[in-house]
């Protein structure tokens, strides 16, 4: 593949039913470079699987099931080639279920089934795009020496391992990935976070230098307040990567974590787009170079049920290994750091409060006092950095109410006790004039 790829990733909300082929096949017809596919489960598929690990026993009405609605999608399946992989993989569901009814924590076992998903999404995919005239055709991510950083679970993709191993002749005509999961640590398959499949795409929009990633979504973009809150408004038109970071990491729950990281030194750019609504709207949130120098409001997350706390740090020779360790120890124990700040005595944490327990326990290892404020919400305020302009518009409408104010490059945190947090999110975003419709 001479020309720069496409990367269109399609999470398993636009592979609900057969209908969202033709869908895709439109996307492929349009697509403005050769088209590389990354794709999640079919829909629900993920979530029928982890149950089924809890219950094996349903094992045999499990497979029968997921074979019937996915050859839903490519009737014509049973006639390929393919279809002997797609019996292996059925039968490797079996064979997993099998294994964790008598080894209920097999984390391989386990990775095995899940991973069953997205290997089945590809075969149906690749089989209906080519009964369509693509030349498509099913890779699984580990066989084309796609790493990832960790064992059994990663964070992320292993970007060097990956350029050392990944296959680039197996990118021909239009390849169909599977996303979410590929080669740990150990040599057996690894899972990323939820939401994962995107991350895999910008990892392989890194290493095969794509000229884009385009991720289709049920969503026409990331809206400037999650709309959960059921406050009106129109998705942004533009963020920069350490913008969309600052999202991802409070409350635009529609994007992974690592998706950014893979492409934010190459400066390729990521879209967000609505499968079935993009051609009749034009709407879609664009992620690129941090560009924009004028201090703007893009958007407001909201975490609630946040704690903040405050260690005074033992004296150690090297604070910065120290807070690095506890940091590391904290994202082992899966805790989600929403905030942080250091000074050379005193560290401070911003975590959900279910999580505070443990991390009261972690810090007691270095702090000598730790003291715990609980807050009904952590405000973010994505794209500002000047936090005296932000109190001001904030007494103006009414919602400051003198809690701690967090500053990073590209967000402002504030902390409030205020239970109204719908009321107070639709006063704000009326104050400050972001992206109404």
């Amino acid at each position: 593949m001479t020309e720069s790829a496409v990367i269109h990733k399609f999470g398993g909300s636009c592979l609900r039913d057969a209908s969202d082929v033709d869908h895709i096949a439109d996307v492929l017809n349009d697509s403005e470079g050769p088209p590389i596919v990354v794709v999640s489960a079919l829909w629900g598929t993920t979530d029928r699987l982890m149950r089924a690990a809890k219950e094996p026993r349903y094992a045999g009405r499990l497979v029968d099931d997921l074979a019937k609605h996915h050859l839903r999608f490519s009737p014509q399946l049973v006639n390929s080639p393919l279809y002997d992989v797609f019996s292996k993989v059925l039968e490797g569901i079996e064979t997993s279920l099998t294994l964790l009814a008598e080894r209920h924590h097999d984390t391989s076992a386990y990775n095995q089934l899940l991973a069953a998903g997205e290997r089945l999404s590809a075969l149906v995919i690749a089989h209906a795009l080519s009964e369509r005239g693509f030349p498509a055709h099913p890779l699984g991510a580990e066989d084309i020496g796609l790493h990832l950083n960790g064992i059994g679970i990663a964070k992320t993709v292993d970007m060097e391992r990956s350029a050392q191993h990944l296959d680039r002749e197996a990118f021909e005509g239009v390849p169909v990935v599977t996303g979410w999961f590929g080669e740990g640590l150990d040599g057996s398959i690894a899972l990323l976070g939820r939401g994962g499949s995107d991350h895999t795409a910008t990892a392989l929009a890194a290493l095969l230098h794509a000229q884009k990633v385009i991720l289709w979504k049920d969503v026409i973009g990331i809206h400037p307040i999650n709309p959960r809150w059921g406050v009106p408004s129109t998705p942004i038109s533009y963020l920069g990567y350490s913008e969309a970071i600052e999202f991802a990491n409070t409350d635009a729950n529609i994007l992974h974590p690592a998706t950014v990281e893979p492409v934010y030194a190459l400066g390729i750019p990521i879209e967000i787009r609505h499968l079935s609504g993009y051609q009749k709207s034009g709407l879609r949130t664009v992620i690129g170079p941090d560009i924009e120098v004028h201090q703007t409001i893009k958007g407001i997350g909201c975490v609630p049920k946040v704690a903040y706390i405050e260690a005074n740090v033992h004296y150690v020779q090297d604070a910065a290994i120290t807070l690095s360790n506890i940091i590391a120890t904290l994202d082992r124990d899966d805790i989600r750091i929403c905030s942080f700040e250091t000074q050379p005595s005193v560290w401070r944490f911003i975590v959900l409060q279910q999580d505070v327990h443990r991390t009261q326990t972690i810090l007691s290892t270095v702090a000598s006092n730790i003291t715990t404020t609980y807050y009904a919400a952590m405000l973010s305020f994505i794209g500002s950095q000047d936090a005296e302009v932000l109190k001001t518009s904030m007494l103006n409408s009414g919602v400051w109410d003198n809690n701690p104010l967090h500053l990073t490059p590209f967000a402002a945190h504030m902390l409030t006790q205020r239970m109204d947090l719908s009321k107070m999110l639709e006063s704000l975003m009326s104050a400050l004039t972001v992206n109404r419709p």
